[in-house]
């Protein structure tokens, strides 16, 4: 697996599609991009990565650079003060690193001196990636230009490390030659752990990919927990296995029945469904199919013959195949974008609809990890991450972080006795009915699964048999007044406060997913609870928010008519 990538695509926007056959052929966590050709306001919505980007000067999209970072690695964007075309982030792989990528055009005079700013200004260690478009024989060119030789001064003054080898990495079509004009030099701390491998496509650019491989053992890639594909296997054959026995949740303790029907279920889901790799996530086209495929493997075929001969004939041979190629991509995307458009109709809900819009808009859910600083002091790796947002809202939560006032109200409040004596046979203490299980079965949304891996779609699928044993379980849980010991444990998320600066440990909220299991119960009692108190009318007729059939805004709406 490659850690960083380099490519000058030559226009990001129609090379989209080759942008992510990269990623899911070298599995990045870097993509340094050069010559993006992208305007001002233009944005590249890819999952699964933060696109940080610099334009070239002025209103016609020319240059540009840009950087493609993964989210399951820590990053911190990086500002540089420089009139060079370039754009820089640190992010924790194995160890703290700089990442900039660097576009030097072929006619635009660079002075030394911007770039021995921008190099000052550069985290150590750091790797540049990028298109330098200079000649030397340091780096397999037989020729040196006045671009090279600044190349050869920059490397020499600041004691950096050329990672290239002899290999060429452009193509000049209308020469049918080759040179090596895309360089990554590192500072001497890492270049011990990396190796350059140049690609052997062109991607439909002039250029070859520059591939980074770690050779450090271990990858710390951010994994999550493994899911099930439901869409996949069978949920007969899970109900058949997922058998909750009557011995299972009466003959034992109730933490140790909970574990039981966990270990049962999870069991029968891993011989029901696969699951799905959280490894990597590859970078999906919903358009790409036989045809596709075929086309480009012409294409690929056509290109090979070229470059082991590259006469004038195969070259025509290779730009057919190539043009071949795009119209059918071109066919299959259209085809594709229409039938995707007529699936949204007035037969579909506002759920999806919007889920759809927010698709063909390229709005994603973001989850990028950051870089933290605590107290001025920089936390970059993803435990150490884990751990200082983890304190803080210990902190927040600790009662120490109240003021005096209310600490000495909560003391009082506290100490005074409250009486749970009531009657069993009230309506809201008696065992829960099959009937309320199955309503609350029925409205429950999908949501995340708890540390226990189970969701609610397992749930949902067991046999009535099951069902009635495990609401025999919940009613002992009721009569009890036992609550599982596993029960109480979650898996926290940290979620970025709305405008916070993400730097910030103290900008973070915590949601927690519990137990599906759990949260089933926890609903026939809110179910219970809130028909008592609104048939014995024990709310205020003036609380609108958390009621059904009722929204904060009637009383909003009140209020303006008062007014």
């Amino acid at each position: 697996m490659a850690s960083f990538v380099s490519w000058n695509c030559r226009g990001i926007k129609n090379k989209f599609s080759d942008l992510k056959d990269i990623i899911n052929l070298h599995q990045p966590s870097v993509i340094a991009l050069q010559e993006t050709y992208l305007k001002p306001g233009d944005t590249i919505p890819l999952k699964h990565f933060n696109f940080l980007h610099k334009n070239s000067t002025g209103d016609r999209a020319t240059g540009g650079v840009a950087l493609l970072t993964s989210n399951s690695f820590p990053t911190l964007p990086l500002t540089l003060n420089t009139p060079l075309q370039a754009i820089a982030v640190q992010i924790h792989t194995h160890s703290l690193i700089t990442v900039c990528s660097l576009y030097l055009p072929p006619n635009t005079p660079v002075d030394q001196f911007s770039l021995n700013n921008l190099v000052s200004q550069l985290p150590i260690p750091f790797i540049i990636l990028g298109d330098m478009n200079g000649h030397s024989p340091l780096w397999g060119n037989p020729d040196t230009n006045t671009r090279g030789l600044q190349v050869e001064k920059l490397l020499n003054d600041h004691n950096l490390c050329l990672l290239n080898n002899d290999e060429y990495t452009y193509f000049h079509e209308p020469t049918r030659t080759f040179h090596s004009v895309d360089l990554a030099m590192c500072t001497p701390s890492v270049f011990p752990y990396f190796s350059l491998q140049v690609g052997n496509d062109l991607h439909n650019s002039d250029h070859f990919p520059l591939i980074l491989s770690d050779n450090r053992r271990q990858n710390p890639r951010f994994n999550s927990a493994s899911r099930y594909n439901f869409n996949l296997g069978s949920w007969s054959t899970f109900s058949s296995l997922a058998n909750i026995t009557k011995e299972m949740v009466s003959d034992n303790s109730i933490d140790i029945a909970v574990k039981n029907i966990t270990e049962v279920l999870i069991s029968a889901a891993d011989h029901s469904f696969p699951k799905i790799s959280n490894t990597f996530k590859k970078q999906r086209k919903v358009w790409w199919n036989a045809d596709c495929r075929e086309a480009h493997k012409r294409q690929r075929k056509a290109w090979n013959i070229f470059r082991r001969n590259p006469t004038t004939v195969n070259l025509i041979n290779y730009k057919q195949a190539k043009a071949n190629s795009r119209r059918v991509q071109r066919r299959s995307k259209r085809e594709s974008w229409e039938r995707y458009i007529s699936s949204i109709n007035s037969t579909i809900s506002s759920k999806k609809l919007w889920e759809r819009v927010k698709k063909t808009s390229g709005i994603f859910k973001s989850s990028n990890i950051r870089i933290l600083y605590n107290n001025g002091i920089p936390v970059t790796s993803l435990q150490d991450i884990a751990n200082c947002i983890a304190s803080e809202l210990s902190r927040t939560s600790n009662s120490s972080n109240y003021s005096a006032p209310f600490l000495n109200h909560k003391i009082a409040t506290e100490k005074k006795k409250l009486n749970f004596h009531s009657s069993p046979y009230a309506p809201y203490n008696t065992g829960f009915t099959f009937f309320e299980l199955n309503r609350c079965l029925s409205e429950i949304r999908k949501t995340s699964p708890g540390p226990d891996n189970i969701s609610y779609l397992m749930i949902q699928n067991l046999s009535d048999k099951s069902l009635h044993n495990l609401l025999f379980l919940y009613n002992r849980i009721w009569q009890e007044h036992s609550f599982p010991s596993c029960w109480q444990q979650a898996i926290i998320i940290p979620i970025l406060k709305p405008g916070k600066e993400p730097s910030n440990p103290r900008n973070y909220s915590p949601i927690a997913l519990t137990s599906c299991l759990c949260k089933i119960l926890e609903k026939m009692v809110n179910k219970r609870l809130i028909y008592y108190l609104e048939t014995n009318k024990i709310f205020s007729p003036f609380q609108s928010g958390f009621r059904q059939g009722r929204s904060t805004v009637d009383n909003l709406l009140a209020l303006e008519t008062e007014i």
